[in-house]
């Protein structure tokens, strides 16, 4: 079976993570009236995709996926440096869907990580990084797969909370390409962890908690 084909799956939408379900803040800010437009929405995911933390998922993503012997430090060290409870609990959700899933259609992966892990405690990027190894997906394009899935989801967010149109969010796709391909590549160069600056995330994820009305679990 082609790599390009398990990596279509592990990235797809339909990946029964509960991806859907989050926002991370772009439900805040919106309510907020930061985020009113799909300029506004695509700068917000430019300067996160840049400088935000999910820069630190991929980082671990690349370094699990050819050692996995440090996998339960990289793991709480994942859940350490999430910024709030609710991002906490996301990453934690869909990690723990993953590898319920991987439990079902491979087992003796499956075996492997309930070994070394807490199941309810695992992040999203870590059983990622596990299965994208065993399928044998090329690191880089494994790397690229997650962060356009990242996009995606926030921008599906986008669509509904502003809303935008769907052409809107297509262009939204294409323009964020050659920014998805700079932190790939810089990520997979690194040699050390990179740095996260997202108090502006922070500050609008604990105000999500408080909103009077929500669609999104984050």
């Amino acid at each position: 079976m082609s790599t390009l084909l398990y990596l279509l799956q592990l990235a797809s939408p339909s990946l029964p993570v509960g991806a859907y379900s989050y926002s991370e803040a772009i439900e805040t800010l919106v309510s907020q009236e930061k985020i009113t437009d799909a300029v506004t929405l695509e700068r917000w995911i430019r300067a996160e995709l840049k400088w935000g933390s999910i820069g630190l998922d991929v980082a671990i993503i690349s370094r699990l996926y050819s050692d996995s012997s440090r996998l339960d430090y990289w793991n709480s060290w994942l859940s350490a440096v999430r910024e709030t409870q609710e991002l906490k609990e996301q990453s934690h959700q869909m990690g723990f869907s993953l590898l319920r899933l991987i439990n079902t259609i491979e087992p003796t992966l499956a075996s492997q990580l309930n070994e070394q892990l807490n199941q309810e405690e695992v992040n999203f990027a870590i059983t990622y990084s596990a299965l994208a190894s065993y399928w044998q997906i090329p690191v880089e394009d494994a790397i690229l797969g997650y962060l356009h899935s990242w996009v995606s989801n926030l921008v599906a967010a986008g669509l509904k909370l502003i809303p935008l149109g769907q052409s809107e969010a297509q262009k939204i796709l294409l323009s964020l390409a050659p920014n998805i391909i700079d932190k790939a590549q810089y990520i997979l160069t690194a040699k050390e962890l990179p740095y996260s600056c997202s108090w502006g995330l922070s500050l609008a994820s604990m105000e999500h908690a408080n909103l009077y009305s929500r669609l999104f679990r984050s």
